[in-house]
C-alpha cells in the first residue's frame, strides 16, 4: 500500500509519454479498459487530448497514472463537455491513486469552464465504474454491443457523467 499523501499530481509533459504509453498498454492488455488494440502515436494522442487538462500522478518520481480530457465535439455549443480517460499502473490499482487523480481533474476542469464530464466504461470494468461514482459521476446510459474488444467479442459500455457545480 502506498502513502497517498506522497502522490504528486502535475501537468503531463512530453517526457512523460513513454510512461503514459506503458500504462495505456497495460489497459489494452487488460481487455477491460479500452477498445483500442494498439497505443496511438504521441502525435495522435496529443491531438485528441486537451493540453491544459492532462495530468500525471507521480509516486517516488515514478509516473503511476494519468488522466486526460478530450472534447466531445468540435462544435462550439459543446465546448464545455469532455470525455475523461484515466489509467492507473496495474501495480497501483485500488490504492486511492485514481480517486486523487480524478478528483483533481474534476476540480481543474470546473475552473476552466467545463460543465460536463463523461466516461464510457466497459461494463465489466467495475473498479472504474465505482471510482467514477465515488467522484460524483452518475450512470446515465447503457450501450449494448457498442464495439468489439481486441479479441473480437462484442462488449457493452456504461455511460457516466458528472455535471459541474456551477450549472
Amino acid at each position: 500500500m502506498i502513502d497517498c499523501n506522497k502522490i504528486i499530481i502535475r501537468l503531463m509533459m512530453l517526457q512523460d509519454w513513454p510512461f503514459i504509453k506503458a500504462i495505456y498498454q497495460e489497459g489494452i492488455l487488460s481487455n477491460n479498459a479500452t477498445f483500442q488494440t494498439a497505443v496511438p502515436s504521441y502525435q495522435e494522442w496529443d491531438h485528441n487530448h486537451l493540453s491544459q487538462l492532462r495530468y500525471v500522478a507521480c509516486f517516488n518520481n515514478e509516473v503511476i497514472g494519468f488522466v486526460a480530457l478530450s472534447l466531445m465535439s468540435a462544435r462550439e455549443v459543446y465546448a464545455g463537455v469532455c470525455e475523461v480517460s484515466i489509467y492507473i499502473k496495474k501495480a497501483f490499482h485500488q490504492q486511492g491513486v485514481g480517486k486523487i487523480l480524478l478528483s483533481y481533474v474534476i476540480e481543474q476542469a470546473e475552473m476552466k469552464g467545463i460543465w460536463t464530464l463523461y466516461a464510457n466504461i466497459i461494463a465489466e470494468n467495475i473498479g472504474s465504474i465505482k471510482l467514477h461514482q465515488a467522484c460524483g459521476f452518475r450512470i446515465v446510459g447503457y450501450r449494448d454491443k457498442i464495439a468489439r474488444d481486441r479479441k473480437g467479442q462484442w462488449r457493452n459500455t456504461i455511460l457516466l457523467e458528472k455535471r459541474s457545480t456551477f450549472i
